[in-house]
């Protein structure tokens, strides 16, 4: 089966009382982009006005091509804390995920996630979260991976 095309991946943090900088001092990172509930923003790409329906704190690896989950996952979490304490009270309070953005060129293309980075994931408590996309909606970036709540 030929490599994955392009792999794009975020941390998110998501939640009703999430406060972005109180999440960056637990974790020790600085996120990609933040928003308390109610805040407005403009899309990039599409000029449109969103209000967040909740708080969120997201911090995005650097897109791969080919893809690779296990690279982006590394990059993600080294830059965080390991304190699994912390972990466990972000995940105990708030929706926390790994969203991937797989994109294909072709009709039959794949990717291996290794052990370790389902080890790392399992043992913070992070959902892995995929999206799957056709080769015409390769496009359609910004609002998946940077907006979703």
């Amino acid at each position: 089966m030929p490599q994955l095309h392009e792999s794009h991946a975020a941390l998110r943090i998501v939640g009703d009382a999430l406060i972005p900088d109180d999440v960056s001092k637990l974790l020790g990172a600085t996120p990609t982009n933040s928003r308390v509930k109610g805040e407005t923003w403009i899309g990039k790409s599409s000029g449109r006005e969103y209000v967040a329906k909740s708080g969120a704190w997201h911090l995005s690896a650097e897109d791969c091509k080919p893809g690779d989950l296990d690279k982006q996952a590394a990059d993600l979490l080294g830059k965080m804390t390991s304190d699994l304490d912390v972990w466990r009270e972000l995940t105990g309070k708030f929706k926390v995920d790994l969203f991937c953005g797989w994109f294909m060129e072709d009709s039959n293309e794949g990717l291996s996630v290794s052990p370790r980075t389902m080890a790392a994931l399992a043992e913070r408590g992070i959902k892995l979260d995929i999206g799957l996309y056709a080769p015409s909606l390769a496009g359609d970036v910004e609002h998946q991976v940077g907006h979703q709540s």
